[in-house]
């Protein structure tokens, strides 16, 4: 018999405490028979009945498993590649303490929970760079992704083509075997995208690679900290004001099937990233065969509640009249 939640401590505690109020129960008793006439096989019953029931509650706490199968295990890998846009507008605090501070704890979060899949990191503003390619290894990640800045990229615009053919090129040399599901994790604030990257939809579509756009941001915006200072629009000479634009980014996602999720304050979407792409199938990169057996818990349980049933319904007299 196999246990599922094998927890002695609990076990034990549990038992303790039954011994204990049922030690003052039967001196409760042993008081009342200097003083009355007790049926004493009667007592003995409904200790016995008591103490049945509560054994079987234990075993049914302690989830017993009987007989075991082997079942095989289907193991899928997916090729993730995450685009960060590192644009100066990505230091704006609409969203605390910054955009790109949350995005930094946030995807730090969503990697672990592909940690059987290939994940790259692509880096972008006008020009895009492959700060980390497809790896399995998390501890290699969460380092490049703390070290994140805004000061990595040229900040003279945001050219959403480049990193978008960064990853198409990526994913077409790959030497490993065909992969049944390849995904970019789109992360910006949307502005300033232009139309360039439109061209480039059909050559993603055409490989089978979708777009999971990550918005991030508000639509009130804010003003944009360089140092101590603010940067400043030269149209106006007044502090430039960033705003979330998920025109672009909506058109990416639905053009390639993904899908368009939302970070802020008040929107907080990165669950349902998590779910879309684990619902995308990955190529079965292998494959393991695991005991499995049947948690009989109910059984026990089930026992346990009729004999507590009788022993309320059907209180036996203990005291003669």
């Amino acid at each position: 018999m196999i246990w599922a939640y094998p927890d002695g401590s609990l076990l034990t505690w549990l038992a303790v405490i039954f011994i204990l109020l049922y030690t003052i129960y039967l001196y409760r008793f042993y008081l009342i028979n200097r003083k009355l006439q007790v049926k004493k096989h009667r007592i003995f019953i409904k200790v016995m009945l008591r103490t049945s029931y509560f054994v079987l509650f234990l075993i049914a706490l302690s989830g017993p498993s009987v007989g075991t199968s082997m079942k095989e295990i289907k193991e899928e890998g997916k090729d993730i590649f995450i685009a960060i846009d590192l644009s100066q507008s990505m230091n704006a605090t609409d969203i605390g303490p910054s955009r790109l501070q949350r995005v930094k704890f946030e995807l730090k979060n969503l990697t672990k929970s592909f940690a059987g899949d290939r994940i790259g990191l692509i880096i972008f503003s006008s020009e895009a760079f492959v700060q980390c390619p497809l790896t399995f290894d998390q501890n290699v990640l969460q380092l490049h992704i703390d070290g994140l800045n805004t000061g990595l990229v040229p900040s003279q615009g945001t050219d959403i083509n480049a990193p978008l053919q960064m990853a198409l090129s990526k994913f077409q040399t790959d030497e490993r075997p065909e992969t049944n599901s390849r995904s970019v994790i789109l992360v910006s604030d949307g502005e300033d995208f232009g139309d360039n990257f439109r061209p480039i939809i059909d050559e993603l579509t055409n490989s089978g690679i979708k777009v999971f756009s990550l918005g991030v941001g508000t639509s009130q915006g804010s003003t944009i900290p360089r140092g101590n200072n603010l940067i400043i629009d030269p149209k106006t000479n007044q502090p430039a004001i960033t705003k979330l634009e998920t025109t672009n980014l909506k058109f990416l996602a639905a053009q390639t099937e993904g899908a368009y999720f939302e970070l802020s304050d008040e929107n907080q979407e990165i669950p349902d990233l998590i779910a879309a792409i684990e619902r995308e199938e990955g190529a079965v990169t292998g494959s393991r065969m695991v005991e499995a057996s049947a948690n009989k818990y109910f059984y026990f349980l089930i026992i346990g509640l009729c004999l507590a049933f009788i022993d309320m319904i059907f209180p036996l007299r203990t005291i003669n009249l």
